[in-house]
C-alpha cells in the first residue's frame, strides 16, 4: 500500500464531507508539532484548495521530524472554504490579496521565523520523513537550497505505469540539468532554502510560473542548490498539471521537444535571469 493511501480518502472531497474525527486528529497532531523557536518554517500556500488542502495538512501532521518546526498557512485570496480548512486544524493563515505563487510565498517568507523556509503546495502530499530529510541536507556546510523529486497520483486519465515511465524520463533529465543549471530543475512544491538568503533574493511576484526557479537562481550566489534523490523526500501531487497538453503521451512529447530545444542547458551555466515571456507575466489592473 502506498504511504499516501489514507490521505486519498479525503483528497478532492468537499470539506463538509470530511469526518470530524479526522479533522480533530490532524489538529491535535499539528498542535503538538508547533514550536516557538522553530529551526524551519513550513509554509503552506493555498488558492481555492478546499478539496485538497486537508490531505496535504494530514500528511504534514504525520511527519516524523527531530527538528523543531512551525507550520504557516497563506490564503492567497481564496473564494472557497480554504480559510475555514486552515482554521479548523488550528492554523490561522496569513491573507495575501494579490494572486500568484510569488506573492503567496513572499508573504510566508516575510512571516517565517525559522532559519530554513520549506515550500509546501496545498495540492501535494508529503512522506513521513520529508521535513527531516530536507532539513538534514540544509544543515550541511555550503548548502543554501535543496529540492526533491515528485510523483503524480494516477487517475482515470493517467495510468500508474504510464506515469512511472514519464517520471523516470523526467527524473533523468532533471539529474542531468542539475549539474549546470539546478534552478531549471527546481519545483516550488519540493523546494527549501536558507531564509536569510531568500529574503535577500526575494520572489518574482509578477510571474505566473517560475518564481521558484528565479529564487533558486538568486540563491546560487550564496552556495550550492542540492538535489535530493531519496524516496524519503519524494512527494505526490495531483496529475491535473499534465492536462494542459492533452494526453500523457502528448505531455511527454511536449517536454521532450522542450528538452531538445534547451539541450545547451546541460553544458552551460546561467547567471542572469532569462528574458520574460509576455504570456508569463501577471497583467496589472
Amino acid at each position: 500500500m502506498n504511504w499516501y493511501a489514507k490521505y486519498l480518502s479525503i483528497f478532492e472531497k468537499p470539506f463538509s464531507s470530511v469526518p470530524r474525527e479526522t479533522v480533530e486528529e490532524i489538529r491535535d497532531k499539528l498542535n503538538w508539532m508547533k514550536s516557538d523557536e522553530p529551526l524551519a518554517s513550513v509554509v503552506v500556500i493555498a488558492h481555492n484548495e478546499e478539496t485538497r488542502l486537508l490531505s496535504c495538512l494530514w500528511s504534514l501532521s504525520d511527519m516524523v521530524c527531530r527538528y523543531p518546526v512551525e507550520i504557516i498557512g497563506v490564503n492567497n485570496n481564496s473564494s472557497d472554504k480554504t480559510e475555514e480548512v486552515f482554521k479548523a486544524v488550528g492554523i490561522t493563515p496569513y491573507f495575501e490579496e494579490k494572486k500568484s505563487c510569488g506573492y503567496a510565498r513572499q508573504r510566508g517568507l516575510y512571516n517565517a521565523k525559522g532559519k530554513y523556509y520549506i515550500c509546501i503546495d496545498s495540492d501535494t502530499m508529503y512522506p513521513p520523513a520529508y521535513l527531516e530529510t530536507m532539513i538534514e541536507q540544509l544543515e550541511k556546510p555550503g548548502i543554501v537550497g535543496v529540492s526533491a523529486f515528485w510523483s503524480f497520483i494516477p487517475d482515470a486519465n493517467h495510468s500508474k505505469w504510464g506515469l512511472k515511465l514519464y517520471e523516470f524520463a523526467r527524473d533523468l533529465y532533471i539529474r542531468a540539468i542539475y549539474i549546470r543549471r539546478p534552478e531549471r530543475g527546481v519545483r516550488g512544491m519540493v523546494f527549501a532554502y536558507v531564509a536569510e538568503y531568500g529574503r535577500k533574493v526575494g520572489y518574482r511576484v509578477e510571474l505566473i510560473r517560475g518564481e521558484d526557479g528565479s529564487m533558486a537562481l538568486g540563491l546560487k550566489r550564496y552556495g550550492e542548490i542540492r538535489l535530493i534523490t531519496s524516496r524519503k523526500a519524494r512527494a505526490v501531487t495531483a496529475s491535473n498539471t499534465l492536462d494542459a497538453d492533452g494526453s500523457l503521451f502528448n505531455s511527454f512529447k511536449v517536454r521532450v521537444a522542450r528538452a531538445v530545444r534547451n539541450f545547451k542547458f546541460l553544458f552551460t551555466k546561467q547567471t542572469e535571469p532569462p528574458k520574460d515571456e509576455e504570456s508569463n507575466l501577471i497583467k496589472k489592473g
